[in-house]
């Protein structure tokens, strides 16, 4: 079972994850959807954020089910905030990183929720630091790295705060040949510290440019924020790294109807 997007438009999108369809929120689908309201009301659960965070069911929804994406099986699971366990518009920046690494290179992935690119680049015999500040999602990145059969992997499991822990790692002088962050807009590190955006992003950019080895191949930050376009994420990146050339673009998902934007990414990868 794998996923695909079925639909979007006035602001939802229209979601199959294995034998489940699923409509969530989707600001950035301004259009009218493709398919009629008789195809949207398949949907097995809606979920709303009016009046509060909610999955309204139509028919049963399991606690829990797998799917596959991009060669990596996810355990799915409805949280209260509308996440389900996967971000398939990252899938194919998970190929493009996998073209660039070599065996026994060292990545490190920050903000790294569920575990699809660390378990991508696993498979590919990197060795990867998964750092999230959520105990739970490392739980969760866990249990789909036992579903990959990957818990012997050497994937370093830390749950910190991002900043804390790059700046202990430029202490310590360790480096990496390879680092990917997907930051949120706001959130809270193991230990309550506040995250934001506008105000942390510029100096983990500067720690991770630091924590670059000699032979480091990528450098690649990902961005969910509105108003973060890739030329915003371009210009971060050339001002902590200098006149490096700097790629940027859309996460897209694709579909047989409408593509679906879906974030913004920006990266720099050695020559």
């Amino acid at each position: 079972m794998t996923y695909h997007l079925v639909d979007s438009g006035a602001e939802q999108k229209l979601e199959r994850f294995g034998d489940v369809l699923l409509a969530r929120p989707c600001a950035q689908a301004v259009w009218r959807p493709q398919l009629s309201s008789i195809e949207w009301n398949k949907a097995d659960a809606t979920f709303s954020r009016l009046p509060s965070n909610q999955w309204k069911k139509s028919r049963h929804l399991p606690a829990s089910w797998v799917v596959n994406w991009q060669g990596i099986d996810f355990k799915i699971a409805p949280t209260d905030f509308g996440h389900v366990g996967l971000f398939p518009e990252h899938g194919l920046l998970w190929k493009w990183m996998g073209e660039r690494v070599e065996k026994n290179d060292n990545i490190l992935n920050l903000f790294a929720y569920t575990g699809g690119a660390s378990l991508y680049l696993a498979k590919k015999d990197v060795k990867v630091c998964h750092v999230d500040a959520s105990k739970g999602i490392i739980t969760w990145a866990r249990e789909n790295a036992a579903l990959n059969e990957l818990e012997k992997a050497p994937i370093r499991w830390i749950i910190d705060d991002v900043l804390k822990f790059l700046t202990r790692e430029v202490r310590r002088g360790v480096t990496y040949d390879g680092i990917l962050l997907d930051p949120p807009t706001f959130g809270r590190g193991s230990k309550g510290e506040v995250f934001k955006i506008e105000r942390d992003l510029i100096p983990i950019l500067e720690l991770c440019v630091k924590l670059l080895s000699k032979k480091a191949r990528f450098l690649l930050l990902t961005c969910h924020t509105p108003g973060y376009t890739p030329l915003v994420l371009s210009h971060l990146l050339h001002q902590v790294m200098g006149r490096k050339t700097i790629s940027s673009g859309e996460l897209v998902i694709p579909s047989t109807h409408l593509d679906l934007p879906s974030g913004t990414y920006a990266r720099w990868h050695a020559d």
